[in-house]
């Protein structure tokens, strides 16, 4: 077999499938690239064969490439041309004689009502990926329970949840697990165009959620639905610019309509044991 190159590899993400790997296979079958020469060099350290680059690079992309079998594309970020710089990871594998690649997707269920129009660069980039020939397996991954962070202040449970959700279920994991799995999978070496639905086995509410986080902290946290006007306003006033407010709006009407409650038993079989459960990674995320 030859090397395994993780695109992003010093990411959140990226750095969990890279130390799967070192505990399966030896280090110089693992190239790595990253933007972040620091973040790098501790993996130069371990035998990893390292590339300073970017998805926009399309020179080092190829150079990262050399002699490589398989490309896990892990996604990239919205700041930039998101569906350029994957068609950068793609046409360079078709070039430099790559066989397989995986990508790291979202599970969600109809890409045609998406409310969060950038989740829809996910399902285009699969489009991409089936129609470069390629051997593909796309993970679609679903939301990852760290993303409670953003919308639960741990320091201030008390005063409340107020989202505009609905009682919408989410079958959160924990990216972990998630990153755990796809390592997995990379490493069985059968590429046959799948795809896998990484999520819990079951999906929760924010009425779950709060009273986790009740039963945990001994607060007495409640989750009050709002209207998505109410909510928009509350982030105007935080100073939130326009943009993120309806970025943020969309991904949360998903959540409402149902969008994250696919589930599967994907994750469980690949990691060959339970997912993380939601108490136990809330637990962990809020340090109860």
């Amino acid at each position: 077999m030859k090397n395994i190159l993780i695109t992003g590899a010093t990411g959140q993400m990226g750095k969990v499938v890279v130390d799967t790997l070192l505990k399966k296979i030896s280090p110089d079958r693992i190239n790595a690239i990253s933007r972040k020469a620091e973040n790098l060099a501790n993996l130069k350290e371990k035998g990893i064969n390292t590339f300073l680059g970017s998805y926009e690079d399309v020179e080092s992309l190829e150079k990262a490439m050399l002699g490589v079998e398989t490309v896990l594309l892990i996604s990239a970020g919205d700041q930039g041309d998101r569906m350029q710089e994957h068609r950068n990871v793609i046409d360079a594998a078709m070039k430099s004689g790559v066989h397989n690649i995986a990508y790291t997707s979202r599970s969600l269920q109809d890409r045609s009502t998406l409310m969060n129009t950038l989740m829809k660069d996910h399902f285009d980039t699969e489009d991409l990926i089936r129609q470069s020939g390629l051997n593909y397996i796309i993970f679609r991954n679903a939301l990852y329970m760290e993303f409670l962070q953003y919308f639960v202040n741990k320091d201030q449970l008390d005063k409340g949840i107020f989202l505009p959700v609905g009682d919408g279920r989410v079958a959160f994991t924990f990216r972990a697990d998630q990153a755990e799995a796809m390592a997995n999978v990379l490493l069985n070496n059968k590429f046959d165009n799948k795809v896998y639905q990484f999520t819990s086995n079951e999906t929760y509410s924010f009425f779950d959620i709060a009273h986790i986080l009740t039963k945990l902290s001994g607060k007495n946290v409640r989750y009050t639905p709002v209207e998505l006007s109410t909510f928009e306003e509350s982030m105007k006033q935080r100073g939130l610019p326009d943009g993120a407010i309806k970025k943020m709006g969309g991904f949360l009407m998903d959540i409402k309509n149902s969008q994250e409650a696919v589930v599967g038993h994907d994750l469980e079989y690949n990691l060959g044991r339970a997912p993380l459960t939601l108490e136990k990674g809330l637990k962990l995320l809020f340090d109860l």
